[in-house]
This record gives C-alpha cells, structure tokens and sequence, in this order.
C-alpha cells in the first residue's frame, strides 16, 4: 500500500516515524529517508538505535532561498535514487518523509513521485509525506491523511522547541 501524510498541519513527520515503529515492532525492517532536513531530531536518534531501520539522511542543512542550490538538487536526486535501490532490498516499509515538499521547491518534478509509487513493488509499503500532495499523487495512493492546521503556537512567535517539535 502507499500512503501519504500531508496538509498544513503538524504531525506528518510525526505520524510516519509512529508507522515505522509499529512495523519495527512487529520484526519488519524499516528505510527511513528524510529529505531536506539535517538538524538533530528526537525521533531520529531513536530510529537509528532500532534493529532493523536504516535512516537515510542527506541534505546541506540549508534552507532552499527562491531557488535550490545546484548542491541541494544533487543532493535530493541521489537520495530519491536510493529510494528504488531500496526497493530491491529487504525492507517492509520505505518511508519518504518530505519528500512532497521537495516537488514543492523544485527539486523534483511530479512525475517523479509518481514514478516513486508506480514501482514500488507490492510487497512493500511506501509512506510519502510533506504538505502539498498533488491530485495525481492522492489518486495513486492508497490512503492519504490530509493533517490541517486549526490553531499553532509558531503563530504566536513560539519557536520549535526540543523534544516537542524536534
């Protein structure tokens, strides 16, 4: 199956790395790809500790300003390049955490992620996240979450704050 977290709201990240656990949880193996973030995060300093999941990180830890950097754009191929090579792996679950928003940005096209989800096999589960999900992407998908904002604090000026937001 194939699903996808997105919409303004907090708690796409969040909802796949609970995903991965759960599979973890039941003896499968987990590829975590996180795409444009590099900060230190709570959930990622425990997946790496978990038998069975690979995390796979690649970014410059920059923001992308009006246009991605020649850098980020290499940077986003390769890791969506290592999405198919994982697919040929013994993993149960690929997680694409943001990768949405990197169509957002322009450093993937559309049709990539729709190729993303066209071949992966059907013995896995592939979960995409980021705000922003296409109407292709949501036809392709099997279940998609759209996670709306009701009311945030960042509204107020409170900043991301550890262990809560990272």
């Amino acid at each position: 199956m194939i699903q996808i977290y997105t919409g303004e709201g907090k708690g796409k990240t969040t909802a796949a790395v609970g995903v991965s656990i759960r599979a973890v949880g039941h003896g499968r193996r987990v590829y975590f790809a996180q795409f444009m973030k590099a900060w230190p995060t709570g959930e990622l300093k425990i997946l790496q500790q978990l038998e069975g999941v690979i995390v796979d990180r690649s970014w410059d830890g920059n923001f992308v300003q009006d246009v991605p950097t020649p850098l980020q754009k290499r940077l986003v191929k390769e890791q969506y390049r290592r999405i198919f090579l994982a697919f040929s792996k013994p993993f149960d679950l690929i997680v694409c955490d943001e990768i949405i928003v990197t169509y957002l940005l322009g450093l993937l096209e559309e049709r990539d992620l729709l190729e993303l989800m066209e071949a992966c096999p059907s013995d896995k589960e592939l979960v995409l996240t980021g705000r922003g999900a296409t109407a292709a992407m949501i036809a392709k998908a099997d279940l998609v979450s759209d996670i709306q904002k009701v009311k945030h604090y960042f509204d107020k000026g409170v900043q991301a704050r550890e262990g809560v937001e990272f």
